[in-house]
């Protein structure tokens, strides 16, 4: 039976502007979390898409208050929309606040769910068609700028000469990448894994089914070995899903698409959420995440998908974290 190896817990840093509780509960449950044992504390990101405390101001808030859990977005959505250079400086001052626990996790933004992302773009004046490339130039950037004095860069969309971008972060911050392309549109395959073979330190994916993760998984070591770059030895896997406990499956789905729908400004179907969301009894949501390990994820991130944040992280902590490492 699968054990998996690392468990994160997602932060509703849009729950105050849903009237979910507060800032403070934000951090004090990332706290908390630390003291139950999760392995990692996660936040979502997005600008004006969709409204939530701002994600690196609220991760340095949790970082100074913990010492082990690793830290990160899932997924920083805003990545192409931020001045990269800018980005660097402050990721590496949250990497050195948090004494070298985060993670950071590229993503171009615009998937389903997304919120205002169009009206986002228009009055932030981008393209959406530069996404990707602007996304990939923030990486760059950042590995250039961490890694080295007196730097030059001549990118697409920046340029810059003799930065030397101070103080530096306290590790070699993991740079992921969140992709999630439908399968049945090969060239839209190709295009983000070959980007996660070319750039990542880790694949992050979400709302996709166990079978498409592992025909992923397996796609993505192709376009490894074509690039000729050794697979990192660490390279991390990490499934994202959404998690609710209910005494059924039934209730647990009422109480998720009327949270989700809500969080995300839309009308999931059924079938969607059905992929999306471990719910029911504890022992659902535990053989379900399962499959996931058995498809190649090295990590869990679960976000609680009910506006009973606070009764349901300490359910899950108490009747499935123990469970899923058993």
């Amino acid at each position: 039976m699968a054990v998996i190896p690392s468990v994160g817990l997602m932060l509703l840093n849009r729950g105050p502007v849903l009237g979910v509780g507060t800032v403070g509960d934000l951090v004090d449950t990332g706290v908390a979390a630390e003291e139950a044992g999760w392995d990692s504390v996660w936040v979502g990101d997005s600008f004006l898409a969709k409204p939530r405390v701002e994600s690196i101001v609220l991760l340095a808030a949790i970082a100074a208050r913990t010492k082990r859990v690793r830290l990160g977005p899932a997924c920083m959505a805003s990545t192409p929309l931020r001045e990269p250079l800018l980005l660097a400086h402050q990721w590496a001052n949250l990497d050195l606040l948090s004494q070298g626990r985060t993670i950071f996790v590229a993503c171009q933004g615009g998937g389903p769910g997304s919120g205002e992302f169009a009206q986002e773009l228009v009055n932030l004046g981008l393209q959406r068609s530069s996404r990707m490339r602007r996304m990939e130039e923030a990486i760059e950037i950042m590995r250039l700028a961490w890694g080295g004095d007196g730097v030059d860069f001549d990118g697409t969309y920046t340029q810059f000469s003799d930065v030397t971008l101070l103080p530096k972060p306290a590790q070699r911050v993991p740079i992921w990448i969140a992709a999630n392309p439908d399968l049945k549109k090969p060239n839209n395959v190709e295009t983000a894994y070959r980007r996660v073979a070319r750039y990542a330190d880790g694949w992050q994916t979400t709302h996709t089914t166990v079978d498409d993760i592992a025909r992923s998984w397996e796609i993505i070591q192709q376009y490894f070995d074509e690039a000729e770059r050794p697979l990192p030895h660490d390279f991390q896997v990490s499934v994202c899903s959404n998690i609710c406990l209910a005494e059924s499956k039934e209730a647990a789905f009422d109480e998720s698409k009327r949270f989700l729908d809500a969080h995300s400004m839309t009308d999931y179907s059924s079938e969607f959420l059905q992929r999306w969301v471990a719910m029911g009894t504890p022992d659902d949501c535990v053989q379900y995440l399962r499959r996931f390990v058995a498809a190649g994820a090295t990590s869990i991130l679960l976000r609680i998908s009910s506006f009973d944040q606070a009764g349901q992280f300490e359910r899950i902590t108490r009747e499935v974290l123990p469970a899923l490492r058993d």
